[in-house]
């Protein structure tokens, strides 16, 4: 299955579960919010000055890092930063997640455009330990941990096993980089500063665009020198935009409005997950959750549910997921939770009377 499917769209629906939902289908009010906040001199030329560079110096500030370069993507991100680290230290090989985005989601770019060699750490089903770490017996050039591990529902490890990992890696001389996609969303499970949190990683990778709902983008903090080579294989990869202003300004929004509104987020995540968890075969991944992201798992195979929720959101007007997934067992399926402004806009009592009537459709 394709991991990031086209969301069917039968019925327009009026409210939507997903924190991009809506967002997809109201460029008008988000063209508006989006005017309201350009101002002259935010133009950039190929990633210079203006909106760009505000934001990079923005973003460094706030996660404690010397500097930041905007990239168009996280993948160009993350792959640049495990390219530098590895260049730095003559070794090609870099550990992660079997279910990391760079593996599952990227196809092979590390190892095709970067040349280098993956190593799986861990279980597919569970996070990395420090006992995988120190399971190791190659030299390793970095170390990729995503926080929170997107896959396994918004699993995160806790504070002192993430300083646990990160000494191990900085006491042999091994890079720790940060998938911090969503590290918006993982901080205040954590309850410390970003500055906090990024200070156990070499190098950090946010995006722009997932919890921030800004346009795209992302932004790769570091060392200066670090940032230097990676504004290098920026235009190495084709990655410099003529103008990328808009989508720093979009991001600019979400830094403003919804950063300091995770922990609400997180907390409306947890509201749901309780009216969901004791629906008949019905399982919350994680109980509760860690973040404003969770699993739903219901025991119907996914097309059978793809097909009632259709349904369910010509007939209600509400949509509760873009898309569902497969599981191990091919008579249940599993949807995404992300809990943003959207969600905040629908009463868990009727999400779990929606879900209800959405698995009692599929299953005849």
């Amino acid at each position: 299955m394709d991991p990031h499917p086209t969301p069917t769209d039968p019925a327009q629906p009026q409210r939507s579960l997903s924190v991009h939902g809506q967002q997809r289908r109201a460029p008008t009010r988000r063209l508006r919010d989006f005017q309201a906040r350009v101002e002259d001199g935010d133009l950039d030329t190929y990633g210079r000055g203006g909106a760009v560079a505000r934001l990079e110096e923005r973003v460094a500030d706030l996660l404690g890092k010397e500097a930041a370069v905007f990239m168009p993507t996280g993948a160009m991100a993350t792959q640049v930063a495990l390219r530098v680290h590895a260049d730095a230290r003559t070794c090609r090989t870099i550990g992660f997640h079997p279910r990391a985005h760079i593996e599952v989601h990227e196809r092979k770019g590390y190892e095709v455009v970067h040349q280098l060699h993956g190593m799986l750490l861990g279980d597919h089903d569970r996070l990395v330990t420090l006992e995988d770490l120190e399971a190791v017996r190659e030299p390793m050039a970095a170390v990729l941990l995503e926080l929170p591990q997107r896959d396994l529902g918004g699993r995160l490890p806790s504070w002192e096993e993430l300083v646990a990992q990160t000494s191990w890696t900085r006491d042999r001389g091994v890079a720790a980089h940060l998938d911090g996609a969503r590290l918006w969303e993982a901080q205040p499970f954590y309850g410390r500063p970003h500055a906090e949190i990024a200070a156990l990683f070499d190098t950090v990778y946010v995006s722009l665009y997932k919890g921030l709902e800004g346009l795209a983008g992302a932004v790769l903090a570091g060392p200066s020198d670090l940032v230097d080579q990676a504004r290098e294989w920026l235009a190495r990869l084709g990655g410099q935009l003529h103008h990328a202003w808009p989508l720093a300004v979009s991001a600019e929004i979400g830094l403003d409005t919804l950063v300091p509104r995770m922990p609400a987020f997180w907390q409306r995540a947890k509201e749901l997950a309780a009216v969901l968890q004791d629906l008949p075969g019905v399982e919350v991944v994680p109980d509760p959750p860690q973040t404003p992201l969770f699993h739903v798992i219901v025991p119907v195979p996914p097309e059978a549910l793809a097909a009632a929720h259709s349904r369910f959101v010509e007939r209600r007007g509400l949509e509760l997921f873009l898309y569902p997934r497969p599981t191990t067992s091919p008579r249940s399926s599993r949807f995404e939770v992300t809990v943003g402004e959207n969600a905040m806009a629908v009463d868990p009592q009727e999400v779990r009377q929606a879900l209800e009537e959405v698995i009692r459709d599929a299953v005849g």
